[in-house]
């Protein structure tokens, strides 16, 4: 039974992350109600998903050249980052970053929904990045570093805040975005786990197991996500991150009323 559910896990975080993000939501309450610690099951859940990011990126292969320089601009700030919350969470609990979780991620949620509207106000039709100023790129960047340095803490809904950053930059193909966000999620979390690692965080029987789900979810996901429209996967993701948001405030309230 265990073993069942944590293949199953694994790979509806894998799907879910292939799509929007938050796939951390159905791998690391899993591992909880299979006994194991907290920490460890962060450390275990993004293990076994960065590597089933591989699954994702195959499956968003033919999408990699068109976001290469966005890739290139974001990856310092993703592995940076990535490192620096991966070392906190082994010095700190998660019980006073969690409390943000919930805010994060209908803030990124509202922005992704929102993001059209923002276009218009300012009267702006982005390309891509030839046509957005520098100050606007390093802004990105550095909001890219605080979604890492959470990504690697505990990550949650770093997909949602990325497609909203994404958005709002100007890329518009969700196919793409999705590409770039499974890209630099799999920078943060490959750090992250690497830390974990050195720190003897993981539980590797465990481990294994959902690393088999993570990459046929993660597959899954990025390869039927293609298949239906832009609209009806802007849906879905919004749909992701108001279930995301409900969720994690029903948790803390939860945790505050005991």
């Amino acid at each position: 039974m265990e073993i069942a559910g944590l293949v199953l896990a694994a790979a509806a975080g894998g799907a879910i992350n292939a799509v929007a993000g938050g796939g951390t939501l159905v791998t690391f309450p899993t591992l909880l109600f299979f006994g194991t610690p907290a920490i460890n099951a962060n450390a275990t859940s993004t293990l076994a998903l960065v590597i089933g990011t591989s699954g994702g990126i195959y499956g968003y292969r033919k999408h990699l050249e068109p976001v290469r320089p966005w890739l290139k601009r974001f990856a310092p700030a993703s592995l940076l980052g990535g490192l620096l919350g991966s070392v906190l969470l082994t010095f700190t609990s998660n019980a006073t970053f969690s409390k943000l979780v919930p805010f994060l991620i209908l803030f990124a949620t509202v922005l992704f929904v929102a993001q059209g509207g923002f276009k218009k106000l300012a009267a702006a039709n982005i390309a891509g990045a030839e046509t957005v100023g520098p100050r606007v790129i390093w802004g990105a960047v550095f909001f890219q570093f605080l979604v890492a340095v959470y990504g690697g803490y505990f990550g949650a809904g770093i997909g949602i805040l990325m497609l909203a950053s994404l958005g709002l930059l100007g890329l518009s193909h969700i196919h793409e975005m999705n590409t770039l966000k499974t890209m630099l999620g799999s920078l943060i979390n490959a750090v992250a786990a690497a830390w974990f690692v050195c720190a003897g965080l993981i539980n590797w029987p465990k481990a294994a197991v959902m690393t088999l789900g993570a990459v046929f979810g993660y597959f899954l996901g990025s390869h039927f996500s293609q298949r239906v429209s832009q609209r009806r996967v802007r849906q879905f993701i919004t749909l992701i991150g108001m279930i995301l948001t409900v969720v994690t405030f029903q948790h803390e309230f939860l945790r505050h009323h005991r």
